[in-house]
């Protein structure tokens, strides 16, 4: 009788899983934080849908599906996100006429990932930050400094600047979770037969990152923040750092990419990348 060859001593150990102090018990999506926060979810991807939302928008979608190209459906994207969220008639969602006018009419979707872009320790990434929180229970590990520590004072500025981010906004939370769904539907349009795209990052320490595994080759098993920006091109990611971490990440990991609305941002290559436990390579240049 032949013997079948010993069982790797690596494959029988666990998958390095999302620990419980960066997830919450409970969020607002199909699958629990410890799922979709975890390797296994890297490695088997599948959709992420934020309760309700495609029901509550369905004719927008169905819209959207009679478009051939994708400029005409941006354009149909950002018109409705206008019209359904009054954001040129604010007096209609609300808003009482005054000196808060101004402020109230910038506080929207795309200034949220305007200000990611120049600043994701800034008020517009703790909004965005908390709003993974709480549509994905991923907990943010880096605002501004660790926040492991409840009561540190990177923490308390966190909670901070992420509650006057949203105060007297009009439905922001709503507009991103419309915004991260019509990108899920782009993102399936032109990548129908992809489960990932792989993505660069710039990092100036390895110690940015927690380090659940080191492997061969490389290859390290991270803990990310729960929103981290990538980019498509390997070259543009050495401009941020001194080392280049590569990543798949997954599409229902991809909250939004510039190119996503044209016209409307600069850093065309920039990809907004919900956390989680990855396995990634780390490089220099």
């Amino acid at each position: 009788m032949t013997s079948n060859p010993p069982t790797p001593l690596a494959a029988l150990m666990p998958q390095p899983s999302l620990p419980a102090t960066a997830r919450l018990p409970l969020n607002r999506c199909n699958l629990p934080p410890v799922i979709l926060g975890s390797l296994t979810f890297q490695q088997h991807p599948v959709p992420l849908e934020i309760d309700g939302v495609p029901t509550f928008h369905a004719k927008l979608f169905s819209a959207l599906d009679l478009l051939a190209t994708h400029g005409e459906r941006a354009q149909l994207f950002t018109d409705y996100m206008t019209a359904h969220f009054c954001l040129e008639a604010l007096e209609e969602a609300g808003l009482t006429p005054g000196r808060r006018k101004k402020k109230r009419a910038n506080a929207n979707y795309l200034r949220l990932v305007r200000g990611w872009s120049f600043d994701s320790d800034g008020r517009e990434g703790a909004v965005l930050k908390h709003w993974v929180e709480t549509r994905f229970g991923l907990l943010a590990r880096h605002h501004g400094g660790c926040l492991y520590e409840p009561d540190s004072e990177a923490y308390h500025r966190y909670l901070a600047e992420g509650a006057k981010g949203l105060y007297a906004t009009n439905a922001l939370e709503a507009q991103l979770d419309l915004l991260y769904t019509y990108c899920q539907y782009e993102l399936f349009r032109q990548h129908k037969d992809e489960a990932h795209l792989t993505l660069y990052r710039g990092i100036n320490r390895f110690d940015e990152h927690e380090v659940l595994e080191r492997r061969r080759g490389g290859r390290y098993r991270v803990l990310l923040n729960n929103l981290n920006s990538f980019t498509t091109d390997r070259e543009r990611a050495d401009e941020f750092g001194d080392y280049i971490l590569e990543a798949a990440i997954p599409l229902p990991k991809i909250f939004f990419y510039n190119r996503l609305l044209p016209g409307l941002l600069k850093g065309e290559d920039e990809f907004v990348v919900i956390g989680g436990v990855y396995e990634v390579g780390i490089s220099t240049f």
